[in-house]
């Protein structure tokens, strides 16, 4: 079984590392960089689905579906469990869906593996650490780690959205690569620069988007997105009644306190109504900072490029209430968060590097 899988996730990536080496690009270690972090934008899309289709439980083994290397393989044991339930987490559909999540997970695992390994074969002509993508490959293991127990611990909540945090900080670390390595690439035109006010904004809102992921992935691992179907108000009132205490205890199985009762709805009405209120310091720490980055000629794009994704995020995150949680929406708003991610983390390191450079030209005089 485990020898199959690999060679499935061997044969997907070996189609981008395919492009990455038949490319012109000078240096094949950007693109390979470039690649990576395009398909974990892909594989965090795509686990979004997996989640909000229900489908997590598809295949309820790991790594493989009953013990096999693919649904069609299990195909009995699939129907007999789909048989008994028709509705429940294992159906035909749910297991390729989840499979499928998978081996594109081993892929990228792949693919930085050979990031990994081309930074340390070719270190002195990159001019770079290759420390920094053997991080990114422990970060893979903890997040394939988690991703089993997100199976074998059936679907408990904090590992779910443990495992949704480490995907994101995947994302940022490859797109904080893939900006130092446009650095490099760079003409030195942005020392002139002072953006250190821009720093600690940028800064803000990358922690408070981090905080909202966490409580966006716990509204959705708690399949709390429907707790409240109006907006701006919950139930018809500013503040509804909520139960924190057992909406945000962190060690407990899906659905149920601690102590194995059924979770109060109270406690749903919880976990959405703090998400949905927290996202306006978020709005608000991403707005500013967006709108003096475009002050910014070097990093302006990405002021706009904010502005943009924030805006959508918004009308999908509403959307979402108002058109009671419609599956592409829903996946569009994880994709939203992802980009948010991406273009915080890049800006982030684009003004550190300056801040850098500027203290170092200022000790040189």
């Amino acid at each position: 079984m485990w020898m199959q899988i690999a060679i499935t996730a061997l044969i997907l990536a070996t189609i981008p590392l395919s492009l990455v080496w038949l490319s012109k690009d000078q240096s094949k270690y950007h693109k390979l960089i470039s690649v990576s972090m395009f398909l974990t934008f892909d594989l965090i899309m795509f686990g979004a689905f997996t989640r909000l289709t229900d489908s997590g439980l598809g295949c309820p083994d790991w790594p493989g579906c009953y013990g096999e290397a693919n649904p069609f393989q299990a195909h009995h044991e699939i129907s007999a469990a789909q048989a008994l339930m028709p509705t429940g987490p294992v159906t035909l559909s749910k297991a390729w869906i989840e499979m499928i999540h998978r081996y594109l997970a081993m892929s990228v695992g792949i693919l930085i593996v050979a990031q990994m390994v081309y930074a340390w074969w070719r270190r002195k002509d990159l001019l770079t650490s290759p420390w920094l993508p053997t991080s990114i490959f422990l970060l893979v293991c903890v997040q394939g780690a988690f991703g089993a127990w997100t199976v074998t611990l059936k679907l408990q909540p904090v590992i779910v959205t443990t495992h949704l945090l480490l995907g994101m900080s995947l994302l940022a670390i490859q797109a904080w690569s893939l900006a130092s390595q446009n650095q490099m690439q760079a003409t030195a035109t942005t020392q002139k620069l002072k953006p250190e006010p821009l720093v600690t904004f940028a800064t803000i809102a990358l922690i408070l988007l981090t905080i909202q992921i966490a409580l966006g992935g716990w509204v959705s691992t708690n399949y709390a997105a429907l707790a409240c179907q109006d907006y701006p108000l919950c139930h018809g009132v500013i503040i509804p009644e909520m139960d924190f205490e057992h909406g945000f205890s962190l060690w407990r199985q899906l659905g149920q306190k601690a102590d194995g009762s059924f979770l109060p709805f109270s406690a749903l009405v919880a976990i959405h109504w703090v998400h949905r209120s927290f996202a306006w310091l978020v709005i608000i720490a991403v707005l500013i900072t967006a709108c003096l980055a475009r002050k910014k000629t070097d990093v302006a794009s990405l002021g706009r490029y904010l502005l943009m994704v924030i805006g959508v995020q918004f009308l999908t995150g509403v959307s979402t209430v108002f058109f009671s949680w419609p599956l592409f929406l829903a996946v569009l708003h994880n994709g939203g968060a992802a980009l948010l991610v991406l273009l915080l983390s890049m800006l982030n390191y684009r003004l550190r590097h300056v801040v850098s450079v500027s203290a170092t030209t200022s000790n040189k005089k």
